[in-house]
């Protein structure tokens, strides 16, 4: 595994919007700069699914501003978790714990042992009698 990757001090205060210390972070894991894909890598992405297809230009710039807007919202989250973990450095299970909760990816070749499932609580047969009595008196 790589070094986990160390919070800017403003990390904890980010918005949903690309900020600062997120451009930072993302610069370090992309050494050609903020942007994750190049186009070429793009193409050759689309040729290995259909050799025959073609992408806009129009297309291929929204693919691409999409995949940076995803991993700027994924690091940013997972630096939320990581600031609530008390922690100055972001790891592979902030990351793997926002993608599992909010997005329902499962990242293969690292273990989710360590990350509890999330699940709702089950509602029992009186709960549902006592909501159903609840919504028939309200109709009324």
């Amino acid at each position: 595994m790589s070094q986990p990757l160390s919070i800017p001090p403003l990390a904890a205060g980010m918005s949903n919007s690309t900020s600062t210390p997120v451009k930072t972070l993302l610069d370090r894991i992309s050494p050609e700069g903020p942007q994750l894909i190049s186009k070429k890598k793009l193409q050759d992405l689309v040729r290995e699914m259909d050799p025959k297809e073609q992408l806009d230009e129009d297309v291929e710039e929204m693919l691409l501003q999409t995949a940076d807007d995803f991993v700027n919202r994924v690091v940013t989250a997972a630096c939320q978790l990581a600031r609530h973990r008390k922690s100055s450095a972001l790891e592979v299970k902030d990351v793997q714990v926002h993608l599992e909760r909010q997005w329902n990816m499962c990242i293969p070749g690292y273990g989710s042992d360590q990350i509890r499932p999330f699940r709702k609580a089950c509602t029992t047969e009186a709960h549902r009698q006592r909501m159903a009595l609840i919504l028939k008196t309200s109709k009324k």
